[in-house]
Formats: structure tokens, sequence, C-alpha cells
């Protein structure tokens, strides 16, 4: 496992545990001898001491969620080790603990009285954190059999294609599950995500959650880092998608390469089925094996393809797909942008490799709406105003072309990037988004523990790296609020201002404090100030 790998975990923790996961209302409790002949690991013996004949009923890594009768999982960090909140985790009720010998010898496990007087299972493995999703899956009843999983992963596109999957899917009349970025829905009921991907026994207790409320579908998006950190170990998956690759979480992965190959362990055998856009080299990598379902808005000899793309200045646009067997299907899209034609395709061919009905596919893509993506905020005004979560420089570059193509009039565009993240990406950022507008307002993002001075000075870099005659105006308003403010007070009848980068999100994080800021709501309030408006 790579160091860097472990310390994004531990980073990201602390502002997602304030609420614990959903867990099934039954589990069958599995024996630890079991549990340890399923992952490998070996149950600590005290000499002289009775063996441990216990039984757990539950998983987590996070000792604050443990339940009685939990497996707890100790896993290494760069900076801290689980193995130091043992303690808590046992005085919890946890009844066992699996760790390395670094977390056994480092809290004294062996020495605990619960773990000697054979109260307590200690399973010691050399990996943790690589069998967790396993241990995990046995522990709920390998809740991933009793579904059709549907995992998307790729750089940009996974929220829309998941939403569109799940629209396809209540259409055709099926219980959904979704877990995302924006959400998680069990059969419409909405739960916060703390993460793109939850951690393998949050993952596991929640599929068993859908299992147990007979979901039959569940539309995933999967990470990178959740391929590389093993939180879907132990998942089975009916069909795994893929979108696209660009330049992303070079902060996690060491280069493009091996943020690709993370991606690609989705496609190591563990989904039944492999449905794979190829308008990309990577995605060509991907397909070169046989079996894979191609997808493409460029090619006509993929599985499917697209014809007769027409655009619409409401921001819909229209296709023709053509599939396998000679197959085509009118498509209504709510969503702009040639990026969208693409992951209608990816949806139609994840949706028909499932066996869903050509008829739901065709009226569940029609219905679509995604939060934050390319989402408009129309209160009367005379020119059109989107909220949009591109926060890479493809994206960026994606979402602007599509906006050009939808209007006649300038593109005003408010963007910043994040702070502790992928810093190589910033001036790449600047540069695109200057290339393609007519005014671009630098601003902040999630600054998080950087100086949001550093942040857009990099990103203004890039964007006066872009010749005079090849950019628009830039400006730098460093207050997020009052970015969004000047952009539309400088939008004209018949622009479009792009509000991008933080999407969906109801908070801004500055300085380790998340202060509520909602870019929907932001950009509805300078527009009803420029109405006149006091609601």
């Amino acid at each position: 496992m790579r160091p860097q790998a472990v310390q994004v975990a531990f980073r990201d923790v602390p502002s997602a545990v304030a609420t614990a996961p959903p867990r099934p209302s039954h589990v069958e409790p599995v024996e630890i001898e079991k549990l340890a002949d399923e992952i490998g690991a070996r149950v600590v013996r005290v000499p002289g001491r009775p063996a441990a004949e216990v039984v757990v009923a539950g998983a987590t890594l996070r000792a604050q969620h443990v339940r009685s009768g939990d497996l707890f999982a100790a896993l290494p960090g760069t900076r801290v080790h689980g193995a130091d909140f043992a303690e808590q985790a046992l005085d919890a009720g946890a009844s066992a603990v699996l760790t390395n010998a670094e977390g056994i010898e480092r809290a004294s496990l062996a020495e605990h009285p619960a773990v000697r007087e054979g109260r307590v299972a200690l399973l010691k493995h050399p990996d943790p954190r690589a069998v967790l999703g396993s241990a995990a899956a046995l522990i709920y009843g390998d809740p991933s059999s009793r579904l059709k999983v549907l995992g998307v992963t790729g750089t940009s596109g996974k929220t829309t294609t998941t939403y569109l999957l799940e629209s396809a899917l209540r259409v055709a009349g099926y219980g959904t599950g979704l877990i995302g970025t924006v959400e998680t829905r069990v059969c419409g009921e909405r739960l916060d995500s703390a993460f793109t991907t939850p951690e393998a026994p949050d993952l596991q207790a929640l599929l068993a959650v859908m299992a147990e409320q007979r979901v039959a579908y569940v539309p995933m998006e999967v990470s990178s880092h959740a391929l590389a950190m093993g939180r879907v170990s132990g998942t089975k998956f009916a069909v795994g998608g893929f979108t696209n690759l660009s330049q992303d979480h070079l902060d996690f992965h060491r280069d493009l390469e091996d943020y690709f190959q993370a991606k690609a362990l989705l496609f190591d055998g563990r989904a039944e089925r492999e449905v794979v856009c190829v308008d990309t080299e990577w995605g060509e990598r991907l397909a070169a094996k046989s079996g894979v379902i191609t997808v493409s808005t460029e090619r006509g000899e993929a599985s499917w393809s697209a014809t007769d793309v027409r655009a619409y200045a409401t921001g819909e646009q229209t296709f023709t797909a053509h599939g396998p067997d000679g197959v085509e299907m009118p498509v209504r899209l709510r969503l702009p942008g040639p990026f969208n034609v693409a992951n209608a395709l990816l949806a139609i061919g994840v949706l028909h490799a499932a066996e869903v009905p050509l008829w739901a596919i065709e009226r569940g893509l029609a219905e679509v709406d995604v939060p934050g993506r390319m989402e408009r905020v129309a209160l009367g005004q005379d020119f059109t105003a989107v909220v949009d979560y591109s926060h890479k420089p493809g994206a960026v570059s994606a979402v602007l072309d599509a906006a050009r193509a939808q209007v006649d009039g300038k593109v005003v565009v408010v963007l910043g990037c994040g702070g502790d993240r992928d810093t190589a990406k910033r001036p790449l950022m600047g540069e695109a988004a200057a290339r393609r507008s007519d005014l671009l307002v630098v601003t902040d993002d999630n600054p998080r523990s950087e100086d949001p001075a550093d942040i857009r000075a990099a990103m203004l870099a890039g964007a006066h790296e872009v010749p005079g005659e090849e950019r628009g105006e830039v400006r730098e308003i460093g207050d997020r609020r009052a970015a969004i403010a000047a952009a539309v007070e400088a939008a004209e009848p018949g622009d479009i201002v792009v509000v991008a980068g933080k999407g969906h999100e109801t908070g801004q994080e500055v300085a380790g404090v998340v202060h509520p800021f909602s870019d929907r709501e932001e950009l509805a309030a300078a527009l009803r100030h420029r109405l006149g408006r006091s609601e």
C-alpha cells in the first residue's frame, strides 16, 4: 500500500464522521475463525489463556461508530494508526480487532485484559485494509450478490451517468439505490454522501440495508481512491462502466498512468459485464480485451454510437443511439454539451447490458436533471445562469465549450481551485477558463489549509499564459460571494454566467472550518438583487 493513499484517507475522516452510516436491521453473526480463514488473517493466541471464541455482527474502522459485537479495523496511516483508538473501540463493545503487527505492538493489544481473557479476538494481517472489504462483505451476508451493482468510474461524468441509470431503472419499476458524490439514496430516501465511494465496512452495510429494502439495482460511482484503497473489495458488480480520464487527483496518484491503473481495477474481472467509452486513448486501452462493450460519440464501429446530435438553446439536446443487432433509439436529454451525449451513451450501454428494456431507457434519460451539473438558476433574467461542479481542466474545457455553443452572447465564468489538492492543475484550469470565456473571475473555492491568494495566483499565471487576443478579460475577486455578484452584474442579455467548481456543495472550507455556502443560493441571491427583488 502506498503511504500517500492512507494519508488521504485519514485526512478526509474528520469532516465525514459526524453521523454513523446506516446498518441493516438483522445480521447473522459470523464466527471469528471463519472470518479469519476467509481473509487469510491469524487469530492471535495468548499463551496459557483460553482461545477467543467470539462472533462478530458488524464492522467499522471508526472507533466512534463501534457497536457491541463489531469488528474494529485498526488500519495503519502515515500520521496516526487506528490502533491508537482500539481502547475506545473495546470500551464501546467491539468483539474483535483486525490490525497489523505494528498495531498490535503499538497498542499492546495482546496484553489487553479483554484479549487475554478471551472475550475479544485479535486478528493479525500484514495488510488489513486490503482484506477489510472481504471481511465486511462476509459479516453482512455478501450483500452485493443479492443486488445488481452498476459501477461507474472515470474522471468526469460519474455523477451524471449514475443519475441517468437510476432514472431509467425507476421508470422500469425496479427498486433502486444510488451511491455517489452528491447523495446516497435508498428507495428514494436521501442520505448525505461523505465520500464518492464509502469506506469498505460502510459500503457493505449500506448494500445490506439496500438488500433488506428489496432494492434490485444500485448505480454507484466508483472513485480511483476507492479502487486503490480497497473500499470496493468484496463488492460484486453486475456491470462496470468507464467514462473518460483526464488530469485529476495527482496529489494522491503518482502520475496519470498510476491514476489510470487505479481506474482500470474496476475492469479486472470483478464486473460481469464491462462497458467502456472509447473516445479517449485511455478508453481504447481498457477496451482492448475481448468481450468489452464499447460506446463512442465519434466512431460508428463501437457497440453503441450516436448520430443526428442536435443542441437547442434551452440546453436540451437530442440524438439517435445505435446499438447491437441494429437497435436504434431516439434520445432526448435535458443536459447540454457533447460530454453529456457520451454520458448518456455509456448509461444506455450499461442499462442494456443489465437487461433494462429500451422503452424505460428512452423515457428515463429524458427526465433527468443533475444537481450542480450545468444546473440552471432561472428567475426571469434575460441571460442564462448555471452552476457546475467542473473542478479539473478537462471538465472546465468541456463545460465552457458547451456553454459557448448554447448562447449567442458572452461567456462569463466564476472559477476557483481547491486547496490541499493537486496543485499542478491550477494553472491548467486558469488557462482553460481564460481561453474559453469573455470574462473570467478568479476566486476562492475551498482553500482549506492553504493561503487562498497563492491558489488564485497559480490560476492567474495560467490564465495570463494565454495570449491577449485569445482570451477575454480576467479579474481577481477572492470573496466568492462578491465574485458571483460581479459576474451577474457584468452579464448582458443573451449571455451565460457559469459558476464553476463547487456545484452541489453547501459549504466552503477555509482554514479547517466549513462555512455554509451554496453556489446555487448565492447565484440566486445575486440574480434577485439585480432584478430588484427582496425575497
